[in-house]
């Protein structure tokens, strides 16, 4: 009965290492298959500064940088949002051939005419997003980003969120993040690529 264990325990760890077997769930095909790649990003529905509904779907066709923010940070979103600006201007008009989104995390205060004021200090082929509280919730949710509403004193509030800078190709895939503290030349370089990608 021993050797009979022993042989059923080898056969089994024999389909294991073939594929056949998925010991971490039971008996039947393996079906986790990893291809390397990050699945950060989804489909969403909210509205521009123009008040027109968009879809991550509807950004197809040019590659995509992707930021989370809100009209009342006070350093890293106008920082970034102008850093971005100057990078479009160095692109000159390969910059046309790129969409630069911000979502923001505060849909309370930051509608529609307030983002579309809040554009008109960066590039002007920057869109602005924003959208209902679910909505935000789930765009955030499907980009992997954080966000947190942080209550202040005289009942007030700010917005913690993910700062970093998201890069799509033209399918929606995506390629990587922009690294704020590289240098411009090295910034740029990337979203050049990207774009003649």
């Amino acid at each position: 009965m021993l050797w009979s264990l022993l042989a059923g325990v080898t056969v089994l760890l024999a389909f294991a290492l073939t594929g056949l077997v998925d010991l971490r769930s039971g008996i039947g095909p393996a079906r986790d298959v990893t291809t390397g790649v990050a699945t950060i990003g989804g489909e969403f529905s909210l509205v521009d500064q123009d008040g027109a509904t968009r879809t991550w779907s509807s950004f197809r066709g040019k590659p995509v940088a992707v930021f989370f923010g809100f009209t009342n940070c006070p350093d890293i979103c106008p920082t970034t949002l102008a850093e971005l600006s100057l990078l479009l201007d160095g692109m000159g008009q390969e910059g046309d051939d790129l969409s630069v989104v911000l979502v923001s995390g505060d849909p309370e205060r930051d509608t529609p005419a307030v983002l579309k004021d809040y554009l008109t200090s960066f590039d002007p082929r920057i869109t602005a997003l924003t959208g209902k509280e679910g909505q935000i919730d789930a765009a955030f949710s499907a980009f992997k980003a954080y966000r947190k509403v942080v209550p202040l004193e005289g009942g007030d509030y700010t917005v913690d969120h993910s700062a970093g800078v998201y890069l799509y190709d033209r399918k929606g895939a995506f390629v990587g993040t922009l690294d704020t503290h590289g240098s411009q030349q090295v910034r740029l370089g990337k979203l050049e690529r990207l774009v003649s990608g």
